[in-house]
Formats: C-alpha cells, sequence, structure tokens
C-alpha cells in the first residue's frame, strides 16, 4: 500500500465566479487527495500587483499517496485545465493552488519550495490555516500556525459569510402543499455503488442497486432528494469500516437513517447485489463461479424495523404436458413396429422421453427477524426446478443436466409448491408470523410468452396448507406484512 501524506494547500480565485473556481478545484483536487478539512472563505485584497479584483482564499487540509513534485505537476496541471495563464508575476488568475505543508517535508528546487517560501508572512494564508489546523508546526520556523499569525494580524483579511456553501430562502419542501393528500412512497430508484460487505471472513466488494423511499405525510411538500443520496454515502462509508455481515444489516440502517433524515412516518430500502458462489459441474467436478441476485428489504417507523431478505436464481423446467404427448406418440410407434404394449412401455421407462425445455427465473424471499443463510435460499430455488444450469459445463454435464430435467418434468406451478415444501422442511423454527414469497417465470422455448405462478403469505397461511391441503383463503401480500 502507498504510503499517505499529510498535506495542506492555500487556493486562491479573483477573476470569473470566484466562489465556483474554487468549488471546481476541491473537485478536482480530490482525484488524488483525501480531503479532510476545508477552511471558511476569506477575502483580501491583491499583492504585488494590485490593480486587480480583491482575491477569495481558502485552505484545505488531506492526504495524499502522490510524491511532493508529483503533486506538484498534478496542481498544475489542474491551473492549466481552469484557464489559468502565467503572463505576470502576481497578477488576476481564476485559481491558484499553493503547496504550504507536505507533512515535514524541507524541499528547495528550482520551481518547488516546501513549506511555501512567503506563508510565515501572508494573512491570506494563516487565518484560514489556523481556523482548521492551529497547531501545525512549521518545519523551519518551529512555531505553529497560531503563533506565526500572531506575529503577522489579520487586517485586510475579511471573512465572508456566504463562503462555500449556498444561501436558500424558503425550505420549499417543508411547506404545506396546496393539496393535503399524504403519498405512499417517494424516493429515488436505481442508486448505483459498491457497497463491502463481509463475507468468508474477508471483505468482499459487490455492486448494489439500490431503491429509498420514504412516506410523505399531507402537511408536507417534498422530501430532500439529496438527502436520500447524503445518507446513502454516509451509511455505507460507516458499514464499511464496520464490516458489515449482509446487506440486510445496511438495509436496515440505511432505513432508520432516511427516518431521521426526512422526519418521515415510514421508510422503505430495497438493495439487489450480485452474489456469486462457487459451484462444481456434476459430472466432470469444474470449478465454476455462479451468479445470483441477493435481495434485501427493510421497512422503518418509529415502532419497529421489518426485514426480508430473498434470492433470485436461474435453472430449468422441462414441459410435463409436452413429454406426456410425445411418450403416448412414442407408445403407439413401437407397438406399429412391432412391440408389444408391454415391451414398449418397458423402454419408455428407461429412456429419457423428449418435451421441450425453458429456463427459468425463482424467486424466494423470507421476512423473519431470524437471519436467513443467501446460500441456503438458492438451494432452495434451484432445487425446486427440473435441473439447475451451470455457466460452464463439459459434454458429460450437458447429458447430466438435460437427463436430470427430463426426468424430473414441471410445470411452472409446481416450482413454486416445491419451493414452499422445501421452505416448510427447512425451516421448522421459523414463526408462523414470517412471510414467505415464492415466484417462478418460465422463458417459453416454443410459445411467444412468458408463464408465471407465484404464492405468498404468512408462514402459518402456508404451513396448514403444504401439511394439511386445507385450503386458506386468506394470502398475506408483502406489503401487509410489512404494515402489520
Amino acid at each position: 500500500m502507498s504510503e499517505r501524506h499529510q498535506i495542506y494547500l492555500g487556493l486562491g480565485s479573483n477573476l470569473g465566479d470566484r466562489q465556483s473556481n474554487i468549488l471546481q478545484a476541491l473537485q478536482k483536487l480530490r482525484d488524488q487527495l483525501t480531503i479532510e478539512a476545508v477552511s471558511s472563505c476569506y477575502e483580501t485584497e491583491p499583492v504585488g500587483y494590485l490593480d486587480q479584483p480583491p482575491f477569495l482564499n481558502v485552505v484545505c487540509g488531506g492526504m495524499t499517496s502522490l510524491a511532493p513534485y508529483d503533486l506538484f505537476l498534478f496542481i498544475k496541471a489542474i491551473e492549466r485545465k481552469m484557464g489559468r495563464q502565467r503572463t505576470q508575476r502576481y497578477g488576476p488568475r481564476p485559481i491558484d493552488i499553493d503547496i504550504l505543508f507536505f507533512d515535514d517535508l524541507v524541499l528547495d528546487l528550482p520551481d518547488l519550495v516546501i513549506p511555501h517560501p512567503r506563508l510565515a508572512e501572508r494573512a491570506f494564508l494563516l487565518v484560514p490555516l489556523v481556523e482548521i489546523a492551529p497547531d501545525k508546526v512549521h518545519p523551519i520556523l518551529k512555531r505553529t500556525a497560531a503563533e506565526l499569525l500572531q506575529q503577522v494580524g489579520q487586517e485586510g483579511v475579511r471573512k465572508v459569510e456566504r463562503g462555500l456553501k449556498m444561501r436558500f430562502g424558503r425550505d420549499i419542501q417543508e411547506e404545506r402543499p396546496l393539496i393535503p393528500a399524504s403519498l405512499s412512497r417517494v424516493g429515488i430508484t436505481g442508486v448505483e455503488r459498491i457497497i463491502r460487505i463481509a463475507k468468508g471472513g474477508k471483505d468482499n466488494l459487490f455492486w448494489a442497486t439500490i431503491d429509498l423511499f420514504a412516506d410523505l405525510n399531507p402537511r408536507q411538500t417534498g422530501v430532500h432528494m439529496s438527502r436520500f443520496s447524503d445518507t446513502l454515502d454516509e451509511v455505507v462509508d460507516e458499514i464499511v469500516s464496520q464490516r458489515s455481515p449482509n446487506i440486510e444489516s445496511l438495509a436496515v440502517q440505511l432505513a432508520q437513517a432516511i427516518m431521521q433524515s426526512q422526519q418521515a412516518i415510514r421508510s422503505e430500502v430495497r438493495i439487489s447485489i450480485k452474489y456469486p458462489m462457487e459451484k462444481w459441474t456434476p459430472v466432470s467436478a469444474k470449478k465454476t463461479q455462479e451468479l445470483y441476485t441477493l435481495i434485501s428489504i427493510a421497512v422503518c417507523t418509529t415502532e419497529r424495523v421489518k426485514r426480508v431478505v430473498g434470492v433470485e436464481a436461474e435453472g430449468m423446467t422441462a414441459c410435463p404436458c409436452a413429454q406426456e404427448m410425445v411418450r403416448t406418440y412414442s407408445q403407439e410407434r413401437l407397438q406399429e413396429e412391432g412391440f408389444s404394449a408391454e415391451q414398449a412401455s418397458k423402454v419408455l421407462e428407461i429412456l429419457p422421453i423428449a418435451t421441450h425445455n425453458q429456463r427459468g427465473k425463482g424467486t424466494l424471499l423470507i421476512g423473519a427477524e431470524q437471519e436467513i443463510r443467501a446460500e441456503d435460499l438458492v438451494e432452495i430455488v434451484e432445487a425446486s426446478m427440473s435441473a439447475e444450469t451451470y455457466d460452464l459445463l463439459k459434454r458429460a454435464d450437458e447429458l447430466f443436466v438435460v437427463t436430470k430435467a427430463h426426468d424430473n418434468p414441471r410445470f411452472v406451478e409446481d416450482v413454486v409448491r416445491e419451493m414452499l415444501q422445501r421452505v416448510v422442511d427447512t425451516y421448522p423454527d421459523l414463526p408462523d408470523e414470517a412471510f414467505v414469497l415464492a415466484k417462478q417465470v418460465n422463458f417459453e422455448g416454443i410459445h411467444k410468452y412468458n408463464a408465471l405462478a407465484e404464492r405468498y403469505g404468512t408462514l402459518a397461511e402456508i404451513r396448514r396448507e403444504v401439511l394439511t391441503g386445507e385450503y386458506i383463503k386468506k394470502h398475506t401480500t408483502l406489503g401487509e406484512w410489512l404494515e402489520s
């Protein structure tokens, strides 16, 4: 890992929109710097060449992995890109960036001197420096920034109230709307982030898609959209440092943070990530990595938090109806060729019977306080189809998968019922109030439409039907369960 260095930079501008110039420079600096502190803005009259507009100055502090001269070249490139032209010493410029300190380094080169050679006599640099680092010691003069400023004084340095922050008038989102109707969900969708989750004893990076919502009461015009993104960044950063064990924790923390930042009566967060699992092909035993979609939903109110975890996994199904038609046709053909009915039936019991196949996608969601392993849910979904699929297969593996599928023909409805049975068998200790949703979509091979089946409800509702065959009229929806 590259060595990190503590640096302090002075930024000034007196051409164009000075505030915007400094903000742009800070943004560009973040490509190579971790900026930890930025001072207020201070306005001063020009030094040296006086016939020019006053300067706006700030000082920032942060960390970098760049070497001193590489940092110098990086800064000069930013100045050029922002339109600085060195036509006159101390002349007007859209941006000026100086290295004030680089660790405790003392460096004297023809075009780079560190610390800044005139720092001790320039109040417009010392005042903002003292604001963020009063105890920083000058490595040559052996005095702190505060002590140096005391010698120079602050005359001519005026703090700018507006600084780098925009001033706004009314907070329109907080005002009452013209039509006093509450909204069930307001938020942002499709936010993409790289998140870090602890898996297998080490940190792993995942590409996540996140939806964030808040319920809006009838007395508030709108939510603060920017706060959703701010909340996301803050919580993700916190979870990265804590090595979150799963995305359910991330979803719950985001939902709780939205409640606070939006002053919401209810919040909802949905996260999906691509989740890799190592598998082995059935015959050749080749190691392969299969990707699954891991889903987490968290809903938060002032009284409670509810969470759901689930997976999406692909597999294949073989159509029982077409297979039965092929079986009947094959029986007749064999008998026409001289085989007895008993001989024909025995042959058809041994050989796989042709039918059309579909690639299917199964979804399984479980809502419960107990921890649910994603790997277990993937196994349930794949085992409920006619056969699993693999990214990489040898010829022997292909034969096994195709034969397995044709030995286990299943309708889309069969797959959902298999999932329900396996959930009941796998989680006997889950409470009755837990929630289950099982869904299967088959992407038809010979039809121009897709087939879908779905069942949802509390575990109590599903257990009664699976174990007793009793028809339960009530099917609790995901929305009802989240609100119950």
